[in-house]
């Protein structure tokens, strides 16, 4: 499940600025090959005044669609990426958020319409399901009273597109390091666009897309020359050799893994809070550690570990035994909801689905939340896109393209984005980083980011870097009372 939307709900310097990339993914083998000359044009931009009620007072504000073209180094239009914007009337300097998705493969519906946009559709909860009517309500925990916000579809998701064949698509646009290139200039392209050059600026990741954050951030930085006032994000993605389960040696994976899963059993008991999480913390980052790296050396350490892990998860002590206390995250999905016919979700192992297939031996279905989300978000998205705003593009909005995740180059996937984060505090004395987990999320589990911050740098005020914890999972935020937190950890972040 990391490799599939890893996170959605994503590596070197830029070189010289060039207009932004694009790349087209659809599932279709006949469209994928088809010729980008057949393609028909993208509306004009379109603006819509709208007004929300969020913390309790109504703002008004203009909602756009819009599109920003990619050029290669040559100036030929390669891609055209499609942003939705909510903008503040009169507030020309007020603080602008960029923000991204993840998988790679997921468009921005989720952070918009579920996180910190003005308006949100119901989805990745408990009782969600895909045949739930796509209506959008205002989103008493919008951003909006903060910032104004541009949330940016990459190449091949929402309606973005690459006007390249499914080569050039490939290398010009699905990889880590043209990733960050493009979306970097598409952001400078924007400010230049709207004149906001002398706003203050964010940028905003989830999942992949937290991959992504402190590595746009930096380049803008250092190759765009837009400086960057701070950088949230959510349950990120940020060192994937720590977190991958086919080490052989390395405790860390099963380190990272533990608190998460230790949190579902707190919250099903009702005793989930910070104070009871910190224990598990403190011994998965010691005891955990040292009786894993004992091994058969110590028998006795080998049991005490068995024995701890099944009083920390609930599973069957004989099962984590047999395990050698290395509870594989399916293992944990499974077994942890057995006894109900069901499985949990790795983007919030609490939220369950019945399983199709109880007496097989293995799990032979899809993920709860990724199975549910993907029919309300899209629908909710491509009537606001086409009816309410009245940017009617033809083609099918992509809010999770299996496509793009499938096409994307893994092989320099690295911890580039903690180099990153380093880089770019190190260089602005000034930059904020906001990090923000859901307890339960078994995809980008919290205690990765606890280790990685724990490792940084003070740059000067270890304060700097703030990791906030919540119920929830990965999309902690669509539960009402943690999306209220998280606003109001961003109240500080913004300095509001």
């Amino acid at each position: 499940m990391r490799q599939l939307f890893v996170g959605l709900a994503a590596l070197t310097l830029l070189a010289a600025p060039m207009s932004s990339m694009a790349a087209d993914a659809k599932p279709d083998a006949d469209k994928a090959t088809a010729p980008k000359s057949e393609l028909p044009p993208l509306p004009e931009d379109k603006s819509v005044p709208q007004s929300a009620v969020i913390g309790g007072r109504t703002i008004n504000y203009t909602a756009t669609v819009g599109t920003i073209v990619v050029r290669d180094a040559e100036g030929k239009k390669i891609g055209e990426v499609v942003y939705t914007a909510y903008t503040v009337p009169g507030g020309g300097e007020r603080p602008v958020t960029f923000a991204f998705n993840g998988g790679p493969g997921a468009s921005s519906v989720y952070l918009n319409l579920g996180a910190v946009g003005p308006k949100r559709v119901p989805f990745g909860d408990e009782g969600d399901a895909p045949s739930d009517a796509p209506v959008l309500r205002d989103n008493p925990n919008s951003w909006l009273d903060l910032t104004d916000l541009v949330f940016i579809d990459p190449i091949g998701t929402g309606f973005s597109r690459s006007l390249e064949d499914a080569e050039k698509t490939k290398k010009d646009f699905y990889g880590p390091e043209q990733d960050i290139k493009y979306l970097s200039r598409v952001v400078y392209d924007w400010l230049t666009k709207a004149g906001r050059m002398r706003s203050a600026k964010y940028v905003m990741g989830e999942s992949y897309g937290g991959y992504r954050a402190p590595r746009i951030a930096n380049a803008l930085q250092t190759q765009m020359g837009v400086g960057v006032n701070g950088v949230v994000m959510v349950s990120p993605y940020l060192d994937p050799p720590a977190i991958g389960d086919d080490t052989a040696l390395s405790p860390l994976p099963w380190i990272i893994n533990l608190p998460s899963m230790a949190a579902a059993k707190l919250e099903r008991e009702g005793r989930l809070s910070a104070d009871t999480i910190a224990p598990v913390v403190a011994y998965a980052r010691g005891a955990y550690a040292t009786d894993f790296l004992a091994g058969k050396s110590d028998p006795e350490a080998a049991k005490r570990m068995a024995a701890k892990v099944a009083e920390l998860t609930g599973l069957d002590p004989a099962l984590v035994q047999r395990l050698g206390g290395r509870i594989d995250i399916n293992t944990f999905l499974r077994e942890s909801h057995r006894a109900d016919g069901k499985i949990g979700s790795v983007y919030d192992s609490n939220v369950t689905a019945y399983d199709p297939f109880p007496t097989s031996a293995e799990r032979r279905s899809g993920d709860p939340i990724l199975n549910a989300l993907l029919a309300p978000t899209t629908s909710a998205m491509v009537d606001f896109v086409t009816r309410v705003v009245g940017w009617k593009a033809e083609g099918h909005y992509e809010a999770l393209s299996f496509a793009v995740n499938e096409a994307w180059d893994r092989k320099t996937i690295t911890d580039k984005p903690v180099s990153d984060l380093r880089e770019a505090m190190a260089n602005d004395p000034k930059m904020k980083v906001l990090i923000a987990h859901g307890f339960n999320d078994l995809s980008c589990p919290f205690m990765g980011s606890r280790l990685i911050i724990d490792q940084l740098p003070a740059f000067g005020d270890a304060n700097r870097v703030h990791l906030a914890l919540y119920p929830g999972g990965h999309m902690f935020y669509t539960r009402n009372a943690s999306g209220a937190a998280f606003h109001a950890d961003a109240k500080a972040l913004y300095g509001e």
